[in-house]
């Protein structure tokens, strides 16, 4: 059974130093593609998604509620960027990641607002039909990512040079193949080193082995070439500290911060069923929030916790802060030690890396369990779905809101047709009408129902002690059943209204009417 642990600081970082240090390093080399990759689904150069993954795996090992996690940049925040991303390049060259840091520093500031209201609270309520939706919406828009670097990009001609084209594409598409392979076939012999990072390795030396004229990490923009520097994004060379300003990054920034958050709480609650153990999800939520506002003042993108590098971590022995500190200090050293490498891997074994991502992220469970889910479930999902992929840039914090409202309406007709009246005739003149479950704006319909209105007999009984009525719908259709009865001639007591129910009708209601 899960219990809520609280270690003291000491073991919350160094309970068991040699584990933690061996699984931060093995980390911080599968954070180093990602990072890369995430930098270009976002349209900036790499270096911003490396100092990011930096900057957050530093924070949030200090700030965070939940020890042992890892946050970086990451897929779904970088897909929510591009637009943002792209408009501020179209205002000016440069622009577009001045912008971007300013959405990390609102996506910050909104987080830990979310923190102190208890959005976590709130999201326990977020059905699996939303959260299976959210995630093969995010598969699908991670894979279509790829698709330029396959030359497939139907839709843009700039920038076309840094793209793979002519005799380029079918080299591309083996080297990503052989990656493929690699990555889901070096698991079934060993696990001791990252099946991601072995293909990046040998893709790397066939391409330069071989001299392959394909793209290269070079090709996205510059690499890092020392610590990242402190610089706020207003002012001269900056964006302008106003609120056009904020209307331009708030919706992004808005949707970052949900969707971030999303991915968090989720990631959370495997490492905590993996751990035995519970975390406050409060306060995670404000350590990311934290976390992204430090991140987008030295240069880095805004992210969130990284679900498969989180596992990683646990399952090879991370168990304390120690862990996610210095899974970002060796990641740093990896890239100002060896950044000449790192500019000579192909985005084909990017590309490769970034579709496995994109298998594991979808919940390819449910989708072959379509069958046996119920249709509901089964709408919500797809409403989740389509919302994102539909919307323009796409959106998944607008489809986790469609599909939170649809389970919602959906679950509201389920629980209307729960309420019902019976009948009990205890003589000619006096009649009981027993009403058991749910009295709200959608049950209304089918509690009136069952009342015969045309038959007025001399007193009438209504019986709620097995009911509640929720809200101001509930409580005008009892006023309108009483009234009724009432100016047929029939004397109407009501019954068993408990406290909640009673002051409720006696403030919007009859008062008159209603009797303990």
């Amino acid at each position: 059974m899960a219990q809520r642990s609280s270690p003291s600081v000491l073991n919350q970082w160094f309970a068991n130093p040699s584990k933690d240090l061996l699984s931060g390093l093995v980390v911080a080399f599968a954070m180093i593609p990602e990072a890369i990759a995430f930098s270009g689904i976002a349209g900036v150069d790499p270096k911003v998604g490396l100092f990011g993954a930096f900057c957050l795996s530093l924070t949030i090992a200090v700030v965070g509620g939940r020890m042992a996690m890892i946050t970086s940049a990451t897929g779904s925040t970088a897909l929510l960027m591009t637009g943002l991303v792209a408009t501020g390049e179209a205002r000016g060259p440069g622009l577009g990641v001045q912008y971007l840091m300013v959405a990390g520093l609102v996506t910050g500031v909104l987080q830990i607002l979310w923190g102190y209201l208890r959005l976590a609270y709130q999201m326990r309520f977020v059905p699996q039909g939303v959260l299976s939706g959210f995630v093969n919406a995010l598969a699908l828009l991670i894979f279509q990512a790829q698709l330029p670097q396959l030359g497939l990009d139907f839709h843009h001609s700039d920038g076309a040079s840094l793209l793979p084209h002519g005799g380029q594409i079918p080299i591309v598409w083996g080297l990503v193949v052989l990656g493929l392979a690699i990555i889901y076939g070096l698991p079934r012999l060993t696990r001791v080193v990252p099946s991601q990072l072995v293909a990046i390795v040998v893709l790397t030396a066939i391409s330069v082995g071989l001299s392959f004229d394909i793209p290269t990490v070079s090709s996205l923009g510059t690499l890092p070439d020392g610590l990242p520097t402190f610089s706020i994004p207003f002012g001269a060379g900056g964006v302008p500290f106003n609120l056009d300003t904020l209307g331009l990054v708030l919706p992004t920034a808005l949707a970052i911060s949900l969707v971030g958050l999303m991915e968090t709480f989720l990631t959370q609650d495997i490492l905590d069923d993996k751990t035995d153990t519970t975390t406050n999800k409060n306060t995670e939520a404000r350590g990311q929030g934290i976390a992204n506002i430090v991140s987008s003042l030295f240069g880095g993108m805004a992210g969130c916790a990284l679900v498969g590098q989180s596992v990683m971590n646990v399952d090879n022995g991370g168990r304390t802060r120690l862990s996610t500190l210095f899974s970002g200090v060796s990641l740093l050293a990896m890239i100002l030690l060896a950044g000449p490498w790192l500019k000579q891997i192909p985005m084909a074994a990017l590309v490769a890396v970034m579709i496995s991502i994109a298998v594991s992220t979808a919940d390819i469970n449910g989708l072959r369990n379509l069958r046996q889910i119920p249709k509901s479930d089964t709408s919500v999902m797809l409403m989740t779905f389509a919302v994102t992929m539909l919307t323009t840039p796409h959106n998944l914090a607008l489809g986790v809101l469609a599909g939170v409202a649809l389970a919602g309406i959906l679950f509201s007709r389920k629980v209307a047709k729960v309420i019902q009246v019976d009948t009990i005739d205890l003589s000619d003149e006096e009649r009981c009408y027993r009403v058991t479950g749910q009295l709200f704006f959608v049950s209304k319909v089918y509690f009136l129902q069952g009342f015969d209105l045309h038959d007025h007999p001399a007193k009438i009984t209504i019986d709620l002690s097995s009911a509640h009525i929720w809200d101001q719908s509930g409580v005008a259709a009892l006023d309108q059943i009483i009234r009724k009865f009432r100016n047929g001639g029939s004397v109407v007591e009501v019954v068993g209204l408990n406290e909640e129910s009673l002051n409720l009708f006696e403030r919007i209601g009859g008062q008159e009417s209603a009797h303990a």
